[in-house]
């Protein structure tokens, strides 16, 4: 076999040839939490993924607000050439108030407008995850949103029990709950061994946003 070539899956031989097993598709509950830095920057990796293997995807971000990061520009700008040349299609929502869980306390933002905004994410989701037009849905921050009592924990466990069997749900965010871990079907959790904020180093682009 050449370098590089990906050997493929097979099943028993039936008489005398050998028989390609088939490829089972699941819809699966993916958790990435922890205090550590990466979980969102993972789970945009599994969308990217998602879109090369032709599955349309959608990504809600509950805490980010209106403005311009680098997944966001990205996913607008390869939202075009994915549609033409693999037929599946992305789209990204930042449908938050704020920047980080922290910075939910901003003064300048009334808590009121981060719970409103939060109630709207929710019903969009509960729409999109239904329609059949996704094969991925990224709820990117949702368990900080739950910690930070925007959404509950009912609410979401009720969003992993709607989603249809072909459907992945990738949920990004501390301190994920016992009842979200037991839920899911893959959990990741980051841990901190070092981070450049401790050092006096602010939010850099192309890294935090």
């Amino acid at each position: 076999m050449a370098t590089g070539d990906t050997p493929t899956a097979t099943a028993e031989p039936t008489g005398g040839r050998r028989a390609t097993k088939p490829r089972q598709h699941k819809g699966l509950v993916l958790v990435f939490t922890g205090k550590g830095k990466g979980k969102s920057t993972a789970a945009f990796g599994l969308a990217l993924r998602a879109l090369g293997n032709k599955l349309p995807v959608l990504v809600v971000q509950f805490i980010k607000g209106q403005w311009k990061s680098g997944e966001r520009t990205f996913f607008e700008a390869l939202a075009l050439a994915v549609e033409e040349t693999l037929g599946a299609h992305v789209e990204v929502y930042q449908m938050g108030r704020g920047f980080t869980i922290e910075r939910l306390r901003d003064p300048r933002v009334p808590m009121e407008d981060h719970h409103a905004a939060a109630r709207q994410a929710l019903a969009f989701v509960q729409e999109a995850l239904l329609s059949g037009r996704f094969r991925m849905v990224v709820l990117d921050e949702i368990l900080g949103s739950i910690k930070a009592g925007l959404v509950s924990e009912d609410e979401v466990l009720a969003l992993i029990a709607a989603k249809p069997a072909d459907v992945h749900l990738v949920l990004t965010g501390r301190g994920a709950s016992e009842g979200i871990v037991a839920a899911a079907d893959l959990v990741t959790e980051m841990r901190e061994v070092k981070h450049h904020y401790k050092a006096g180093i602010t939010a850099q682009r192309g890294i935090e946003f």
